[in-house]
């Protein structure tokens, strides 16, 4: 599981030193690809299958709606193999998608994570808030 927001930084490159607590967990290799909110999803590689399986089981497959999403979800995937070091290179037009210059953030959801940039996702806090507050339970056990 992938929690937690951690504050980071690209390099020159386009690299990424992924957070401490993630490293194990991609260790086998991963792939990210575009989000929804013009975020990057990171995911591991098991979890791309189970997206896969999920799809195939979807019916009926063979429609617009089940090309267009197969195609944005699996065609913007590159696979990737943190070094060392826990590095990871974002392809350029995965930087462009996301508008990742420098100061980003990376945030643990669950079965995958998200890179922001770190405006973006200050933006995109400050607008959910209120919405997150008023949730209340709406069916989902509460934390406390």
């Amino acid at each position: 599981m992938f929690v937690g927001s951690y504050q980071l930084r690209l390099d020159e490159k386009g690299r990424l030193a992924l957070p401490v607590r993630f490293r194990e967990q991609v260790a086998d290799g991963m792939v990210i690809k575009k989000g929804q909110e013009h975020c990057i999803y990171g995911l591991t590689m098991a979890r791309v299958a189970e997206q896969s399986a999920a799809m195939a089981a979807m019916a009926p497959s063979d429609t617009a709606a089940a090309r267009m999403r197969a195609r944005m979800s699996f065609g913007s995937m590159v696979e990737i193999e943190p070094d060392k070091t826990g590095r990871i290179t974002i392809p350029a037009g995965l930087r462009e998608y996301a508008h990742l210059d420098r100061d980003v953030v990376v945030v643990g959801v669950d079965t995958r994570f998200e890179i922001w940039d770190s405006a973006t996702w200050d933006a995109y806090v400050a607008e959910q808030e209120a919405s997150f507050a008023d949730m209340e339970s709406e069916g989902m056990p509460t934390l406390s």
